[in-house]
């Protein structure tokens, strides 16, 4: 795992992960709001197929495609308020039907960007079932991407 991300379960029903990027709000918000930016990082730098309607009520899939086979995750946007907030549903077309919502909020102080996400399940089983899954590992790759991402753009 990605020795920047803290991962936590504040409750039973809850993952929280925490990590801080060396680049303005602004641009950290567009990197979660279109595929242009998307593409570039959320797979763990791994190729992404990216469908994207950043709008409440919009849907939005990603198909990353991995050494290890390819990967599909859809959602819809519940919440936006940019360029701090985003609400979204998460689900692993692996694991169809354990729709999760994870709340993204985004802070800046002094030029980095604090993103804190907090994701809740319908159950205990379900958090940990995600957990063991490889969540935090592959969040971490994906925000190690990113980063690198966002000090190109820098």
């Amino acid at each position: 795992m990605s020795q920047n991300l803290t991962v936590t379960t504040p409750s039973d029903l809850e993952v929280k992960m925490v990590r801080v990027f060396d680049a303005p709000l602004a641009l950290v918000f567009d990197a979660h709001s279109s595929c242009e930016h998307v593409k570039h990082w959320w797979g763990r730098g791994n190729p992404l197929d990216c469908e994207l309607d950043f709008r409440v009520g919009g849907r939005w899939r990603f198909v990353e495609h991995a050494p290890d086979g390819d990967w599909a995750f859809r959602g819809e946007y519940r919440e936006i308020q940019a360029p701090n907030r985003i609400v979204q549903t998460f689900e692993f077309e692996g694991m169809p039907g354990q729709i999760c919502v994870e709340t993204l909020e985004l802070t800046e102080d002094d030029g980095k960007t604090t993103v804190t996400s907090v994701t809740r399940f319908d159950t205990k089983e379900e958090r940990d079932g995600m957990i063991e899954s490889g969540m935090s590992e592959g969040a971490g790759q994906s925000y190690d991407a990113l980063a690198a991402y966002l000090a190109k753009l820098s």
